[in-house]
């Protein structure tokens, strides 16, 4: 299944532009570990020009063109790109395949929810225009009150690889619906697509400026975005330690943020579970995405009286998952992103393993893939809550194993993290469900099921796993920022003052 790469630029004011230094990062497809491209290496003097431009774009005329404009004139763009990458799915699929290894037809499913997150903001862009003057109540009868909701500015966009299309969606459909001008710095592990979002900004006929993207490493071009002055907000999705630093850097500032970082996130199997079922939400709640999921159920707790049953039935379900070239059809687990990654990942299972845990499944390279950053769906047991593989986010398909006896046990265990960005029970008993979900410390809970996603509902964490909540309402106010109009409308004097003319 040949696909050419394209050959592209940074998007700058509307237009590709080579990078002021002239350098390329070489794109490694992680199935085959053969160089199949390049992207551009954009610096800070890139993200300079880039941001200028996106200034230059909210400005213009007044805003007229943009930012004030209304949001049904946005939104036909927004429904302009989410047609022409329906349009475009093969290719975008097999290219997403390709340059973060995930399997084509997730990377298919991506682009349907690529589409519909266009078309959804798109809708809520329209929704903006009966919401500009929401009246407040008031006390005091002399007054009267309204809010208005505007664009926050310009805003910085940077995103992860494990769905290099979809996080950089999530992003910059709401901030162009709310009316922001943008600059994305996607992940240089992954910006073949990204790439391809701008071609089809110029198809469309985006408004130069209104979209930038300058592709790079992080610290040459995601760290200037995060700390340019000019900068009014950054979103970004990725590592904690790196969340951490773009903190950092917009405090200098006090510029506001919205970090979704990592996970560590637990799924609760109880006894009265439909154990068929929940090996298969298990199964897919860690290993989906190659395992490269901020949100992955990686923790397993199964209650003691099932225990030995369920992983048999989890080693069952892990056989029968096929490990492949994400091209190949039926593909479900494909390769980690990148040699620094699967390092990692292995060197994790390592120290487990030497820790005192025992592979129950997995844990190595597929025999039959010579080359590839392949990883066979891993099952650890034996775990305690001291190991680095229990407490910190692996980052692949390793999905770690421990029993409890309570339901008090469960929660505690669950909640005995730094992160909080989801969690998941599975039981036929809903009231003790519905205990779970209120327990819980995390921003997403899943009940019976792992991993679904809706543009329409809120996606973030608590903790260490981030603030702010993307998708849904609360994703485009994420982008908005909130006036205060108060008129007063007496015809009396104030009357505070002794009035001059009566002294």
């Amino acid at each position: 299944m040949a696909i050419s790469i394209p050959t592209r630029q940074l998007f700058i004011n509307g237009e590709w532009r080579e990078p002021v230094l002239k350098n390329r990062i070489p794109v490694v497809n992680p199935a085959t570990e053969e160089i199949v491209g390049d992207i551009p290496a954009g610096t800070a003097e890139d993200v300079e020009i880039a941001v200028e431009a996106a200034r230059r774009a909210f400005a213009m005329n007044k805003g007229k063109d943009w930012a004030s404009a209304s949001g049904a004139y946005r939104a036909k763009y927004l429904r302009a790109i989410a047609g022409k990458i329906t349009e475009r799915k093969p290719q975008l699929s097999k290219l997403e395949a390709i340059d973060c290894g995930k399997p084509l037809d997730e990377a298919a499913w991506d682009m349907d929810d690529v589409a519909a997150c266009f078309e959804y903001f798109a809708k809520l862009a329209e929704t903006l225009d009966s919401k500009q003057k929401i009246p407040v109540s008031l006390s005091a009868e002399a007054f009267k009150c309204h809010v208005r909701k505007e664009p926050i500015g310009i805003v910085g966009l940077i995103t992860p690889w494990n769905y290099p299309l979809l996080m950089a969606t999530w992003k910059v459909a709401p901030s162009l619906a709310a009316g922001c001008t943008a600059i994305l710095k996607p992940s240089e592990l992954a910006s073949l697509t990204c790439l391809e979002l701008a071609d089809i900004c110029i198809e469309v006929g985006l408004p130069p400026g209104v979209l930038n993207i300058v592709t790079g490493l992080g610290p040459a071009a995601g760290a200037p975005l995060a700390s340019h002055p000019h900068v009014d907000k950054v979103a970004f999705t990725g590592s904690a330690a790196t969340g951490s630093k773009v903190m950092t850097a917009a405090a200098q500032l006090v510029k506001p943020v919205s970090l979704e970082l990592g996970g560590k996130s637990p799924i609760v199997v109880f006894e009265d579970a439909d154990l068929d079922k929940a090996a298969e939400w298990v199964t897919f709640g860690c290993f989906w995405t190659n395992g490269q999921i901020c949100s992955a159920t990686s923790r397993l707790l199964v209650h003691e009286n099932i225990a030995d049953e369920f992983q048999q039935k989890l080693i069952n379900w892990a056989k029968n998952i096929k490990i492949s070239d994400p091209l190949e059809e039926g593909c479900r687990l494909g390769p980690i992103v990148s040699a620094g990654q699967y390092e990692k990942v292995t060197e994790m299972i390592s120290t487990a393993k030497s820790e005192g845990a025992t592979i129950l499944f997995g844990g190595a390279r597929p025999q039959h893939l010579k080359k590839g950053f392949f990883v066979e769906p891993t099952i650890i047991t034996d775990i305690n809550t001291s190991m680095e593989i229990w407490r910190e986010e692996v980052f692949g398909p390793v999905l770690c194993v421990k029993k409890f006896s309570t339901e008090d046990e469960a929660i505690e265990l669950s909640n005995d993290t730094r992160y909080g960005l989801a969690a998941a029970v599975i039981s036929k008993d809903l009231d003790r469900c519905d205990r779970m979900v209120k327990a819980f410390n995390a921003g997403i809970v899943w009940v019976n099921c792992s991993q679904p996603c809706f543009c329409e509902a809120p996606w973030g964490g608590n903790k260490h796993s981030g603030f702010g909540r993307e998708l849904g309402e609360w994703g485009l106010d994420n982008y908005m920022s909130v006036k205060q109009v108060t008129q007063y409308i007496s015809n009396d004097p104030w009357g505070w003052y002794p009035s001059p003319s009566k002294l």
